[in-house]
Parts: structure tokens; C-alpha cells; sequence
């Protein structure tokens, strides 16, 4: 049998029909569609839309915030249910390329339908045509190739099929997944054809949970249990894996701390004895010394970004072996590891029971504990308040923020100071809490990532945490928050400018150049007073409702306020630079950002000195 339909009918016909499945629970693998219309889509998908109440739809603002808003629903769910996001040909497709590289950068599933230009070429070239003398097929959808973990094109109906199971397939796979890319000729959309109704059907794709090969285990268990000072390091899989149960048991049975990337903070909470914070350049005190004295290592989940070792220099042990937990190979085999190649939480578990009952040295628990304590000492003193009068660093504001969330708050983050500020000094208490995405670290990521984590947890309180450099790349989807009546929580810190990229410039010897907002003074420099910008007004002119502290107790009020708002709320703080006694810790391990090696600047000969210094402690773990 067979039903006449439309490509484009019969693609959201078959993604309402889509179902991943894990541990016996079932999930949507495509619960909605984000779109913008236009002549490449609007008659072919956005018809198919129209017609499919099955496939809810979310109106977007720019396609690249829809993505983002995708990615944040598919984090939240655990990657066990994605969005697709559709656009028309030309700037809707191109604009994809950002989220699709971030929801990739980051193994985060979104399905991507651009629509593309004429498979028949009746006229050539037609509109946003990218015309290039030596290939006739290629189109400016061709951008997403490199950042699509898989891509196709349907130039004839019957096409559809293979395509649509293969990205399915992609979707769905732990270790696969990201951004998936279907590009749709405007004409084949809207062409009709006979599907065989069985591609109709429900179809249940499993996620799989491999268990680690035996040699490998046992070469792991050896490796740990004849280790002095081991150390746990937690990347994001042990969350996509629903293996924080796992990893705190075996935590506490082993007496191994446990430091986490931005990717894994909270998958233990912050009370956890064994939980020493996280690691790496934006890391704490306490994590990056175990780093530098670990003579085992074993990591879960992660893929060892240059955040998380210092760029090469943290782990210092003359004899260091790593252990790689991971359910990707290539990852699995970084760091010259002995390699376990399993699901987070079957490899968690079977390390558990393979070494019971094996616990680190009560001396060793002695000394990371302490270090721990006096870590949480610095911490305390970056969010202490000695004046309520006064107006709020940033960290005062993470601080009072600290005092009024409990675990069903979630915080969302990017770009910016305030990645590092909270890598550092945010106390996790529920494994979803903490959402920083710093795989890409993408500014203009938070605003739409917020509505997409208030579609899959719309009652829970979900903050967007902003600088004023980064609202001002990409506050469109407040409009939709407005327009879905989701209580979005926006934190803007207006400092004027880049702070962040402008503490690196002054660090590397470029002296801030270009990085803060302020008028141009008279020999052209960017040296006047700061520019005259209300992002409250705008935020306000987008229909949230704005509030403005002016000092710290204000501010504790505006934000038990938003907390408790049921419409889209916008505290609007107005930050003090913190001094070198209040502000935050700084960075505890090196990141390799590479400085002139000649200049006639002091300040970048200066740096270059540091560069060198800080260059030999670099190693290759072979």
C-alpha cells in the first residue's frame, strides 16, 4: 500500500513518527520544529506543518538562535529528544552554520532542514544562487557539510527515504550525534510521489549502552587500584549517560575526588565530600593541585579540551597514566590512555564492583579536603557583601543570585567572565543546574538556549546569565519567550564592553585594544566615555518586563522578584569592577593564547616573558 504525499509531507509525516528509547523509557526524537519562512520553504515544509498536528511548530527570529534554542531543549533532555529547525534558502541557511557547529562541537543532536535551490534548474540562476564555474551542485548549504555529522541532499522524492533513516540513525547514536543537515530543493519539497506506508510507521531507535571489553577493564582496574593519588575527571557524558548515581557511588566507595569540566559540573553536587570543583584554567585551587600531583588519572565522559588541561602543562606526575572512560573511541584513546570504551554508567558500575573495596589513603582524603575547605574560604570571600549599599561586582551578583536558587534552578551561560566565575565558584546542587556551554562557548547562545530549556522543564526557574557584549549579539528570541509565554529569567551585566576578552588582551600585551564600549577620543582611540546604551529599554521594547537594582540590596530584591515572576523578567545590574581582594580568584592553571614574539610595546614584551615561562611546563603525554 501506498499514500500520495508531497516530500515534504512525507518527511514531517515520518519525524512525528520517530521515537528513541533507553533504560525502557520512550521519548519523541523529534517533539517540535522550529521555522522562519520563505520562498525555499514556505510552500513545501511550511505547507507539511500546516497540515501534521502531531509536529508542534515554534516561530523563531534568526536562524541561528533557533538552533541554539534546539540545542538547549536536547541538552535538557539528555540528547534523547531533539528539534529540527527549518529556513529557506540563502542568509535563513547560511545563518545555520553557527548553531550547527556549536550543537556538533558539542555531540548535541538537532536536525537541520534548509531549504536549497531548484534540483531542476528551470531557470539558472534563481534567486540566492551561489553560482561557482566549476560545479554545477553545489549550493551555500554546502557551508553546513563540515559542521554536519551527517549530510544530504534529496534531489528526487524516493531519496527521502534513505536520507530521513540514515539521519535518524545519527540522531539517535551516543556517540554520532549532532547537528544533522537534509537539505531540501524547493521544487522536490513540493513534488508528490507513492511512500510505501510502512516509512510511516513508528519506529523506536534504542540508545545503546555498551559494556566495556574485558582486557580493557581489567587493565583500568589495575591501573587504579595501584594508584597513590588518583583523580577523577568528569566530562559530559556522565550526564548524557544518567550516570551521576554511578559516579557517586564509586566516588564514595573509592574515596577518589572528582574534578569536572564546565560540561560535567554538577553531575556531583557540590556537597558531595569527594566533589573538589572544577578543573583546568577556570578551574579551582583545590582540583588543579590534585591535577598536578595525580599519578592516575581517570576520566569520564570527556574529550580533554585545552580549558581542561591547561593547554598541555596541569598534569605534572613524572609517571601519569590516564584511564579513558569513554563511549566514543577517538576519545577514549586522548592523553596516550589506556582506553575503556563503554557507556558512562556501565563502566562506572562495573569499576565499582570490580573494586570494592578499594579507598584511597585517609591522608590523602585528609589533604584534599582541607585544600578543599580553604578553596571554599576564597569562594565565600568573593561573594561576601560587606556593604549592601554598594553596587554589585559580578561575583557579589553570582553570590546573592547563590542565595536564592535551590536544585530546580537552572543556569545557562556561554561566553564571557562569567564562565570562568562560575566554573570556579557556582555550588551545584542538582546535575542539570549548571548549563554552561563552553564546548564552543558561543556568545549569543543564552537567551535562545533558555527557551529552549523552558520547553522541556517549562516548571522549573531557568536564568540566562548575559554580559552586555553577548545580549547584544543575539537577543531576538526574547520576542518568542514574549510570545510563548515562557517566564524567561535574564540576568544582563552591563560592564561596557568585552571584560573578558579585554582582562586577555591587557594579559597578552595588546592593552585592552578594541574591546571596551566607549565614545572614540580625539586621536581616534576607543578611550572616551562609555557609550550611552540602555539594554534594559531594549529589552523592555522587546516586551519583558525590566528591572533595574542599583546596589546589592536592591538587587537581593529584583532577583527573589524574577525568581517568583510567571512573564518573561529582565534584571538590568549595572556591575563595579571587583578589586584584587574582592574580585574572584584568578585563573589557577595556564591557557595558551600565543603572545608577539617581538614588539615595541613593553607591555607585549612583558607578556611575551610570561608566554616563555609558562611554555616549558607543556607536555606531550605519550
Amino acid at each position: 500500500m501506498t499514500v500520495r504525499l508531497t516530500v515534504a509531507q512525507a518527511l514531517v509525516r515520518f519525524l512525528a513518527a520517530q521515537y528513541t528509547e533507553r533504560d525502557g523509557a520512550r521519548h519523541r526524537l523529534i517533539a517540535a520544529t522550529w521555522g522562519i519562512f520563505g520562498h525555499g520553504n514556505v510552500a513545501g515544509i511550511g505547507q507539511a506543518l500546516l497540515e501534521e498536528p502531531r509536529m508542534p511548530f515554534h516561530q523563531g527570529r534568526n536562524e541561528q538562535a533557533m538552533v541554539h534554542a534546539a540545542v538547549g531543549y536536547a541538552r535538557q533532555r539528555n540528547r534523547l529528544s531533539a528539534h529540527a529547525v527549518t529556513t529557506s534558502i540563502g542568509p535563513g541557511a547560511t545563518n545555520l552554520v553557527t548553531g550547527a557547529a556549536l550543537a556538533t562541537v558539542n555531540h548535541l543532536p538537532v536536525l537541520l532542514l534548509p531549504g536549497d535551490t531548484f534540483a531542476g534548474r528551470p531557470a539558472d540562476p534563481v534567486l540566492q544562487q551561489l553560482e561557482v564555474p566549476y560545479a554545477g551542485d553545489v549550493s551555500v548549504n554546502d557551508c553546513l557539510r563540515p559542521v554536519s555529522k551527517y549530510f544530504d541532499r534529496i534531489g528526487r522524492p524516493e531519496a527521502l527515504i534513505p536520507a530521513a533513516l540514515a539521519a535518524m540513525r545519527v540522531l539517535a547514536d551516543p556517540v554520532e550525534t549532532g547537528a544533522v543537515t537534509l537539505a531540501l530543493p524547493q521544487d522536490v519539497q513540493a513534488e508528490a510521489y507513492d511512500w510505501p506506508e510502512q516509512f510511516f510507521a513508528e519506529r523506536t531507535w534504542r540508545v545503546r549502552r555498551p559494556s566495556p571489553d574485558e582486557d580493557e577493564l581489567t587493565a583500568a582496574v589495575a591501573a587504579i587500584g595501584r594508584a597513590t593519588r588518583p583523580l577523577i575527571v568528569v566530562g559530559g557524558g556522565v550526564r548524557y549517560s544518567g550516570a551521576e548515581e554511578a559516579l557517586h557511588d564509586f566516588a564514595t566507595l573509592t574515596g577518589i575526588p572528582v574534578a569536572a569540566t564546565q560540561a560535567g559540573k554538577g553531575v556531583l553536587p557540590h556537597g558531595h565530600p569527594q566533589d573538589v570543583g572544577g578543573i583546568g584554567h577556570t578551574g579551582t585551587a583545590v582540583a588543579d593541585h590534585l591535577a598536578r600531583t595525580a599519578d592516575v588519572v581517570l576520566g569520564v565522559g570527556t574529550r580533554w579540551t585545552d580549558f581542561t588541561t591547561a593547554s598541555g602543562s596541569l598534569f605534572g606526575h613524572p609517571d601519569l597514566r590516564f584511564v579513558n572512560l569513554n563511549i566514543a573511541a577517538f576519545d577514549s584513546h586522548k592523553m596516550a590512555a589506556l582506553p575503556l570504551v563503554a557507556d558512562a554508567r556501565e563502566g562506572l558500575e562495573q569499576l565499582h564492583a570490580l573494586l570494592d573495596p578499594h579507598h584511597v589513603t585517609a591522608h590523602y582524603v585528609h589533604e584534599y579536603a582541607e585544600e578543599k575547605r580553604r578553596w571554599q574560604t576564597r569562594a565565600d570571600a568573593a561573594y561576601a557583601v560587606p556593604d549592601e549599599d554598594a553596587r554589585p561586582t559580578q561575583a557579589q551578583v553570582l553570590g546573592v543570585l547563590d542565595t536564592l536558587v535551590d536544585a530546580s534552578d537552572i543556569l545557562i551561560n556561554a561566553a564571557g567572565s562569567l564562565p570562568g566565575d562560575l566554573h570556579k565558584l557556582w555550588r551545584t546542587r542538582a546535575p542539570d543546574q549548571y548549563h554552561v556551554e563552553y564546548g564552543y562557548s558561543c556568545m549569543g547562545y543564552e537567551i535562545p538556549a533558555a527557551v529552549g530549556v523552558l520547553l522541556a522543564a517549562p516548571d522549573r526557574p531557568v536564568w540566562a546569565l548575559v554580559g552586555d557584549g553577548t545580549y547584544l549579539m543575539n537577543p531576538t528570541e526574547i520576542v518568542t519567550a514574549v510570545q510563548e509565554r515562557l517566564p524567561l529569567r535574564l540576568i544582563v551585566l552591563q560592564n561596557h564592553g568585552y571584560a573578558s576578552i579585554g582582562g586577555l588582551s591587557e594579559a597578552v600585551g595588546a592593552e585592552r585594544y578594541g574591546t571596551d564600549y566607549r565614545h572614540r577620543d580625539a586621536d581616534g582611540g576607543f578611550t572616551g566615555p562609555p557609550l550611552p546604551v540602555d539594554l534594559g529599554a531594549n529589552a523592555a521594547s522587546l516586551g519583558m518586563r525590566v528591572l533595574r537594582p542599583r546596589t546589592i540590596r536592591d538587587l537581593r530584591e529584583a532577583l527573589a522578584d524574577a525568581r517568583a515572576a510567571t512573564v518573561p523578567t529582565c534584571v538590568y545590574v549595572e556591575t563595579e569592577t571587583p578589586d584584587t581582594v574582592s574580585g574572584p580568584p584568578p585563573a589557577q592553571a595556564w591557557w595558551d593564547v600565543p603572545v608577539a614574539e617581538t614588539s615595541t610595546r613593553p607591555s607585549a614584551v612583558k607578556a611575551r616573558e610570561e608566554y616563555d615561562r609558562h611554555v616549558t611546563a607543556r607536555r606531550r603525554h605519550l
